[in-house]
């Protein structure tokens, strides 16, 4: 599979990576889990996102790729639900990445967040100087923040971390003009989250969830509900958000294999075409009410 250069960071990665988020719903077996986490590593996927906040997903992974590990780049997100501990304090986010080392059984992170972190507790710096340590130490490859907005303009600006984690979809390009731009010169990698936008448009009525109903809301001001699309939606999303210039990978979850590798025949077919691309920026821009990105 074509896998494309994480920025400067030296690691390469896959267009398409797996977002573990459903690994932890309850529907989901450990015999099913196991066989979806070896199945995605069989296609060729070598990115795989979890977080601490994921429940069972990264016990999961270690339980079941431990074996594997070399295959694929591991990557998690940190800064709270540490037992006894504050959330947001230096000591946290290093118990966090101990913890996560002990969940995932390895030695090594290849990419850890700080997920989603306020911009004050940032401003502070006592966060990001405790994960930077521990890439000292070599338990952290590539100190990394997963977020939007003013945080993600912050993490950015202040020359601290080697990737990050932000929304790019359809109905999220708030990233698309100035940051993605400002990221590629400054060599960072970029990990695509929400690609598909909640998939909004296999909705019928408004989504109760906060993320997928806001995404339908900006689809239905869009008038992309209407217009007479020449691929499926669902394919036309991933190919636009993986193939943008600037983005290393894409991360998608999904309980189904068969999903997930529909997901991923899709993306290798490679970009859209640029007409088609145009049409669905211009809808964005034209409707833009002065949305942000979906923390």
């Amino acid at each position: 599979m074509h896998m494309n250069d994480f920025g400067t960071t030296g690691l390469k990665v896959t267009p398409l990576g797996f977002g573990a988020m459903h690994l932890n719903d309850g529907r989901v077996t450990e015999a099913e889990a196991e066989h979806l986490l070896n199945a995605v590593l069989d296609l060729g996927v070598n990115l795989i996102d979890t977080a601490r906040g994921y429940g069972l997903s990264e016990e999961r992974i270690g339980r079941h790729l431990a074996r594997r590990r070399q295959e694929f780049l591991l990557s998690t997100k940190v800064g709270y639900g540490i037992p006894g501990m504050p959330d947001w304090t230096g000591p946290c986010i290093t118990a966090g990445v101990e913890a996560a080392l002990t969940r995932l059984r390895c030695e090594r992170l290849d990419i850890v967040h700080l997920h989603s972190c306020p911009l004050a507790i940032l401003e502070q710096g006592e966060v990001i100087d405790a994960l930077q340590a521990c890439a000292r130490a070599g338990t952290v490859g590539v100190v990394a923040y997963s977020g939007d907005n003013a945080e993600l303009d912050f993490a950015v600006s202040s020359g601290r971390f080697g990737s990050v984690q932000t929304s790019i979809s359809l109905c999220d390009q708030v990233n698309l003009d100035q940051r993605l731009p400002a990221l590629q010169a400054l060599g960072m990698g970029v990990i695509a989250k929400r690609p598909l936008a909640g998939a909004v448009w296999d909705h019928i009525h408004r989504p109760e969830a906060h993320a997928e109903g806001q995404y339908w809301d900006r689809w239905q001001a869009m008038g992309l509900g209407g217009h007479q699309a020449a691929l499926p939606w669902t394919e036309t999303a991933l190919r636009f958000t993986a193939h943008r210039p600037g983005v290393a990978s894409s991360i998608v979850g999904t309980r189904s294999l068969a999903h997930f590798r529909q997901n991923l025949a899709w993306v290798e077919k490679g970009p859209l075409p640029a007409d088609q691309v145009e049409v669905l920026r211009e809808a964005f821009r034209r409707h833009d009410r002065g949305w942000s990105g979906l923390i």
